[in-house]
């Protein structure tokens, strides 16, 4: 005799939840007998409909949660439809194991996130930097804390996570004012690469950020002005420190190299030209393609000024370079000096030489964007856009000398 087959949506509220929202429950039913399970999803219970087992309203969030719950109700037919067909007894538990996926293993997200976080670790200083690991631990933690607060779970399976889970994941970043706008962004791309890391390996059936677009906001991108340039070069410093992390930040001023790119600068990555022009030709660290950079008169006179560090370097390195943290903290004390009311850090010094040493100058954005080693020319516009910004701030002055009254 077949047994009669039915679904429930329901909500039911924790009593020690201090969360004022109910989490929604299914109820399966075959014959006599009943299965329920959380669904894992929340729900404001005024939003709740009980007679139609479904979120009221037409939000984004009811729209998103109502899709989620029509993909369980479809699944759990399928199931029903399979089981039947067999012609071997079931029951209402039998489809709410096979559904959850009881008894096979399952990829849990947070267990996937720390795997792939162990093999960046592996891979510090050959692929990856240690910021790109921290980053990657951040956004874990943060997700653990969205999980245990929005499932009181430890971890959820994979596949639990949906275009509503992203979208409730970036809302929690915001309430909890995880950064800004970008900070919060970046958080959820990160997340990305994990889903799409799932999805690549078959542990999830579909991509839930395929309707979910990134929004950044748009930066402005500080730069030094020539005049600031030449306040900086002409400054003479008592203070050794302060005197060698000047010397620094200029020669990748006149460079274009970050960081990570200039620390590990030797004698390797120097290079004569057919014409006695000396150049640097390495391989950034971040990106891994080659920036090629000829050697202006200042740069080379801050080499030769550390020349006696290079011969005693075991490494063949070119400069002393100090950790970014301290620089960062010297460059601020070296602006004030200097009179230069901007906040320095030391990645300013690679915006400066895109803008007034390069492009200001008329260097072409093509070998701009080849000296500085971008994947992507669109990264190097985003500099051109600054000097035309530059440009007309320049031209206003003129033209309120020469207003006709």
């Amino acid at each position: 005799m077949k047994k009669s087959f039915s679904i429930l949506f329901y909500i039911r509220k924790s009593r020690s939840n201090s969360d004022e929202r109910a989490t929604i429950h299914l109820r399966i039913t075959v014959g006599a007998k009943r299965a329920e399970m959380s669904v894992q999803r929340k729900v404001n219970p005024n939003q709740w409909n009980p007679n139609a087992g479904k979120v009221k309203g037409s939000g984004q969030l009811a729209m998103e949660t109502n899709r989620y719950l029509e993909e369980i109700r479809h699944k759990l037919f399928e199931i029903h439809g399979k089981l039947t067909t067999k012609g071997k007894p079931f029951s209402a538990e039998t489809i709410r194991n096979e559904f959850s996926g009881k008894g096979k293993r399952q990829k849990m997200l947070l267990v996937l996130y720390q795997e792939h976080n162990d093999e960046i670790l592996e891979l510090v200083g050959k692929e990856y930097s240690m910021g790109r690991y921290y980053q990657h631990n951040r956004t874990k933690e943060h997700l653990r804390k969205f999980i245990q607060k929005e499932y009181d779970e430890q971890d959820i399976p994979m596949k639990k996570v949906d275009l509503a889970f992203i979208h409730r994941f970036e809302h929690h970043l915001k309430v909890t004012k995880a950064g800004g706008r970008n900070t919060i962004t970046k958080y959820i791309t990160n997340f990305k690469k994990i889903v799409r890391i799932a999805y690549a390996h078959n542990w999830i059936n579909k991509d839930p950020f395929f309707h979910w677009k990134a929004k950044w906001k748009p930066t402005e991108r500080e730069v030094l002005t020539e005049p600031e340039l030449n306040a900086l070069k002409e400054k003479e410093f008592k203070n050794k420190k302060l005197d060698r992390v000047r010397d620094i930040f200029l020669f990748c001023c006149f460079t274009g190299l970050s960081y990570a790119d200039v620390k590990k600068l030797s004698s390797l990555d120097i290079v004569l030209d057919i014409r006695g022009q000396q150049w640097i030709k390495t391989q950034r660290k971040k990106t891994k393609t080659k920036s090629s950079v000829p050697l202006l008169p200042i740069p080379l006179q801050i080499m030769e000024k550390y020349g006696e560090f290079h011969a005693r370097s075991k490494d063949n390195l070119i400069l002393p370079v100090m950790s970014n943290q301290k620089l960062n903290e010297y460059l601020t004390d070296i602006a004030e000096q200097c009179g230069i009311n901007k906040r320095i850090t030391f990645h300013l010094s690679r915006h400066t030489f895109a803008t007034t040493v390069t492009l200001a100058n008329g260097v072409p954005i093509e070998s701009v964007s080849k000296m500085l080693g971008h994947t992507s020319i669109k990264t190097t516009q985003i500099y051109a856009k600054v000097v035309d910004r530059k440009l007309v701030e320049d031209m206003d002055v003129v033209l309120s000398k020469y207003r006709i009254c």
